[in-house]
Protein backbone atom coordinates (compact mmCIF):
# COMPACT_ATOMS: atom_id res chain seq x y z
CA UNK A 1 0.00 0.00 0.00
CA UNK A 2 2.95 2.36 0.57
CA UNK A 3 4.81 1.77 -2.53
CA UNK A 4 1.30 2.60 -4.19
CA UNK A 5 0.76 5.68 -2.07
CA UNK A 6 4.29 7.03 -3.24
CA UNK A 7 3.41 6.33 -6.85
CA UNK A 8 0.15 8.09 -6.31
CA UNK A 9 1.76 10.98 -4.80
CA UNK A 10 5.05 10.88 -7.56
CA UNK A 11 2.84 10.29 -10.07
CA UNK A 12 0.40 14.07 -9.29
CA UNK A 13 3.50 15.52 -8.80
CA UNK A 14 5.05 15.30 -12.63
CA UNK A 15 1.24 15.74 -13.76
CA UNK A 16 1.20 19.02 -11.39
CA UNK A 17 4.69 19.80 -12.23
CA UNK A 18 4.66 19.24 -16.23
CA UNK A 19 7.54 17.14 -16.27
CA UNK A 20 11.13 18.94 -16.62
CA UNK A 21 13.48 18.53 -13.54
CA UNK A 22 11.11 16.27 -11.86
CA UNK A 23 10.35 14.00 -14.71
CA UNK A 24 13.60 13.63 -15.24
CA UNK A 25 14.62 12.52 -12.19
CA UNK A 26 11.72 10.52 -10.51
CA UNK A 27 10.81 9.00 -13.89
CA UNK A 28 13.25 5.96 -12.79
CA UNK A 29 11.99 5.81 -9.82
CA UNK A 30 8.59 5.59 -10.24
CA UNK A 31 9.45 3.37 -13.51
CA UNK A 32 11.35 0.91 -11.12
CA UNK A 33 8.13 1.24 -8.21
CA UNK A 34 5.55 0.05 -11.36
CA UNK A 35 7.79 -2.83 -11.62
CA UNK A 36 7.99 -4.09 -8.06
CA UNK A 37 3.76 -3.53 -7.98
CA UNK A 38 3.75 -6.29 -10.84
CA UNK A 39 6.28 -8.44 -8.69
CA UNK A 40 4.07 -12.19 -8.41
CA UNK A 41 5.27 -13.16 -5.23
CA UNK A 42 3.90 -9.23 -3.94
CA UNK A 43 0.28 -9.88 -5.81
CA UNK A 44 0.24 -5.88 -6.46
CA UNK A 45 -1.20 -5.97 -9.63
CA UNK A 46 -4.17 -5.20 -8.76
CA UNK A 47 -3.49 -2.17 -6.63
CA UNK A 48 -3.67 0.74 -9.12
CA UNK A 49 -7.47 -0.27 -9.86
CA UNK A 50 -8.39 -1.36 -5.76
CA UNK A 51 -6.71 1.56 -3.93
CA UNK A 52 -6.94 5.11 -4.45
CA UNK A 53 -5.83 8.07 -3.45
CA UNK A 54 -8.05 10.67 -4.52
CA UNK A 55 -6.86 14.47 -4.14
CA UNK A 56 -9.73 16.84 -3.10
CA UNK A 57 -9.62 20.36 -3.88
CA UNK A 58 -5.77 20.13 -5.32
CA UNK A 59 -4.17 22.97 -6.18
CA UNK A 60 -1.74 22.03 -9.46
CA UNK A 61 2.15 22.99 -8.53
CA UNK A 62 1.96 25.98 -10.88
CA UNK A 63 4.56 26.77 -13.91
CA UNK A 64 7.33 27.89 -11.46
CA UNK A 65 7.47 24.38 -9.87
CA UNK A 66 10.54 23.29 -11.66
CA UNK A 67 12.06 26.39 -11.36
CA UNK A 68 12.07 26.89 -7.32
CA UNK A 69 12.68 23.28 -7.22
CA UNK A 70 15.99 23.05 -9.11
CA UNK A 71 16.86 26.57 -6.74
CA UNK A 72 16.32 24.91 -3.83
CA UNK A 73 17.88 21.68 -4.25
CA UNK A 74 21.02 23.75 -5.75
CA UNK A 75 20.97 26.13 -3.66
CA UNK A 76 20.84 28.94 -5.11
CA UNK A 77 18.27 32.83 -4.28
CA UNK A 78 15.62 33.17 -6.48
CA UNK A 79 13.92 36.38 -7.46
CA UNK A 80 10.33 36.08 -7.54
CA UNK A 81 6.69 37.74 -8.54
CA UNK A 82 4.66 36.99 -6.30
CA UNK A 83 0.66 37.32 -6.53
CA UNK A 84 -1.03 36.60 -3.03
CA UNK A 85 -4.25 35.41 -1.96
CA UNK A 86 -4.89 36.58 1.06
CA UNK A 87 -4.04 40.36 0.01
CA UNK A 88 -4.54 40.08 -3.75
CA UNK A 89 -1.40 42.18 -3.97
CA UNK A 90 1.64 41.32 -6.41
CA UNK A 91 4.91 41.70 -5.13
CA UNK A 92 8.69 40.70 -6.33
CA UNK A 93 11.02 39.80 -3.98
CA UNK A 94 14.58 38.10 -3.69
CA UNK A 95 14.45 34.92 -1.62
CA UNK A 96 16.55 32.31 -0.40
CA UNK A 97 14.78 29.14 -0.78
CA UNK A 98 14.75 26.61 2.03
CA UNK A 99 12.41 23.84 1.33
CA UNK A 100 9.51 22.50 -0.62
CA UNK A 101 6.46 21.43 1.77
CA UNK A 102 3.42 19.35 0.77
CA UNK A 103 0.40 20.37 2.87
CA UNK A 104 -2.90 19.80 2.33
CA UNK A 105 -3.24 19.02 -1.12
CA UNK A 106 -0.59 22.68 -2.00
CA UNK A 107 3.04 22.81 -2.76
CA UNK A 108 4.40 25.80 -0.66
CA UNK A 109 8.06 27.02 -1.03
CA UNK A 110 9.57 27.85 2.99
CA UNK A 111 11.84 30.97 2.10
CA UNK A 112 14.33 33.69 3.40
CA UNK A 113 12.71 36.54 2.48
CA UNK A 114 15.16 39.53 1.90
CA UNK A 115 12.64 42.34 1.51
CA UNK A 116 10.90 41.24 4.97
CA UNK A 117 14.08 39.92 6.52
CA UNK A 118 12.35 37.04 7.75
CA UNK A 119 11.18 33.31 6.65
CA UNK A 120 8.22 33.08 5.24
CA UNK A 121 5.59 30.52 3.24
CA UNK A 122 5.13 31.20 -0.70
CA UNK A 123 2.04 29.22 -2.36
CA UNK A 124 4.10 27.99 -5.23
CA UNK A 125 1.15 28.00 -7.74
CA UNK A 126 1.03 31.84 -6.86
CA UNK A 127 4.49 32.37 -7.78
CA UNK A 128 3.73 33.78 -11.34
CA UNK A 129 7.73 34.02 -12.15
CA UNK A 130 10.64 33.10 -10.94
CA UNK A 131 14.58 33.29 -11.97
CA UNK A 132 16.86 31.41 -10.39
CA UNK A 133 20.08 33.70 -9.62
CA UNK A 134 23.74 33.42 -9.61
CA UNK A 135 23.84 33.95 -5.86
CA UNK A 136 24.33 30.97 -3.33
CA UNK A 137 21.02 31.14 -0.84
CA UNK A 138 21.25 31.89 2.67
CA UNK A 139 20.90 28.54 4.57
CA UNK A 140 19.06 28.97 7.77
CA UNK A 141 19.84 26.67 10.91
CA UNK A 142 17.68 23.85 10.23
CA UNK A 143 16.71 24.10 14.18
CA UNK A 144 14.89 27.89 13.70
CA UNK A 145 13.19 26.35 10.58
CA UNK A 146 12.02 23.71 12.93
CA UNK A 147 11.13 26.05 15.46
CA UNK A 148 9.43 28.79 13.17
CA UNK A 149 7.03 25.87 10.93
CA UNK A 150 6.87 23.34 12.88
CA UNK A 151 5.87 25.14 16.30
CA UNK A 152 3.12 26.66 15.43
CA UNK A 153 -0.10 25.51 14.14
CA UNK A 154 -0.18 24.80 10.22
CA UNK A 155 1.70 25.74 7.07
CA UNK A 156 0.85 29.54 8.54
CA UNK A 157 3.90 28.73 10.75
CA UNK A 158 5.71 31.12 13.19
CA UNK A 159 6.36 31.33 16.93
CA UNK A 160 3.50 29.61 18.94
CA UNK A 161 2.43 31.91 21.82
CA UNK A 162 -1.19 30.82 22.07
CA UNK A 163 -2.74 28.21 23.65
CA UNK A 164 -6.06 27.03 22.04
CA UNK A 165 -8.46 25.03 24.35
CA UNK A 166 -11.34 23.42 22.24
CA UNK A 167 -14.09 20.96 23.26
CA UNK A 168 -16.05 18.69 21.44
CA UNK A 169 -19.13 16.67 22.19
CA UNK A 170 -19.30 12.72 23.13
CA UNK A 171 -20.64 12.40 19.51
CA UNK A 172 -17.41 14.03 17.37
CA UNK A 173 -15.50 12.96 20.20
CA UNK A 174 -14.59 9.07 18.58
CA UNK A 175 -13.29 11.51 15.38
CA UNK A 176 -11.13 13.52 16.57
CA UNK A 177 -9.41 11.76 19.45
CA UNK A 178 -8.07 9.84 16.87
CA UNK A 179 -6.78 12.50 14.46
CA UNK A 180 -3.56 14.19 15.03
CA UNK A 181 -3.81 18.39 14.85
CA UNK A 182 -0.74 19.00 16.42
CA UNK A 183 2.55 17.60 17.72
CA UNK A 184 2.91 18.81 21.02
CA UNK A 185 -0.74 19.25 21.16
CA UNK A 186 -2.30 17.53 24.53
CA UNK A 187 -5.76 15.53 24.81
CA UNK A 188 -8.02 15.47 28.05
CA UNK A 189 -11.31 13.03 28.57
CA UNK A 190 -13.95 14.86 30.32
CA UNK A 191 -16.22 12.85 32.74
CA UNK A 192 -19.13 12.84 30.74
CA UNK A 193 -16.94 11.71 27.48
CA UNK A 194 -16.51 15.03 25.82
CA UNK A 195 -13.01 15.43 24.35
CA UNK A 196 -10.46 18.88 25.41
CA UNK A 197 -7.60 19.02 23.11
CA UNK A 198 -5.30 21.94 23.67
CA UNK A 199 -3.07 23.12 20.90
CA UNK A 200 -0.46 25.52 20.69
CA UNK A 201 -0.08 28.19 17.90
CA UNK A 202 0.62 31.26 16.72
CA UNK A 203 -1.57 32.33 13.40
CA UNK A 204 -5.01 32.08 13.62
CA UNK A 205 -6.77 31.79 10.11
CA UNK A 206 -6.22 27.99 9.80
CA UNK A 207 -7.28 27.30 12.83
CA UNK A 208 -10.12 28.65 12.76
CA UNK A 209 -11.12 26.78 9.82
CA UNK A 210 -10.61 23.28 11.23
CA UNK A 211 -12.38 24.97 13.86
CA UNK A 212 -15.44 25.59 11.38
CA UNK A 213 -15.33 22.16 10.41
CA UNK A 214 -16.91 20.47 13.25
CA UNK A 215 -19.88 22.75 13.68
CA UNK A 216 -21.96 22.33 16.65
CA UNK A 217 -19.36 19.65 17.80
CA UNK A 218 -16.48 22.05 19.08
CA UNK A 219 -16.49 24.94 21.69
CA UNK A 220 -13.48 27.25 21.71
CA UNK A 221 -12.92 27.91 25.61
CA UNK A 222 -9.67 29.73 25.47
CA UNK A 223 -7.98 32.16 24.45
CA UNK A 224 -10.93 34.68 24.44
CA UNK A 225 -9.53 36.08 21.01
CA UNK A 226 -10.10 32.69 19.46
CA UNK A 227 -13.10 32.48 20.46
CA UNK A 228 -14.15 36.01 19.19
CA UNK A 229 -12.43 35.07 15.64
CA UNK A 230 -14.39 32.12 15.09
CA UNK A 231 -17.73 33.92 16.18
CA UNK A 232 -17.04 36.91 13.94
CA UNK A 233 -16.56 33.97 11.17
CA UNK A 234 -19.71 32.52 11.90
CA UNK A 235 -21.69 35.30 12.01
Amino acid sequence: ARINEALAVMRRLLKDAGGGLLEEHLGPLTKRLDELTKHRRLNLGEAASRLRFPSIAARPAGKAFDTVASATLQRRKVWIEYHARSTDERSERTISPQRITHYRETWYLDAWDESRNALRSFSIDRILRATVLDEPAFDVPEVELEGHYASAYGIFGGTADKLAVLRFTAERARWVSAEKWHPQQEETWLPDRRYELRIPYGEHRELVMDIMRHGKHVEVIAPDELRRQVKEELE
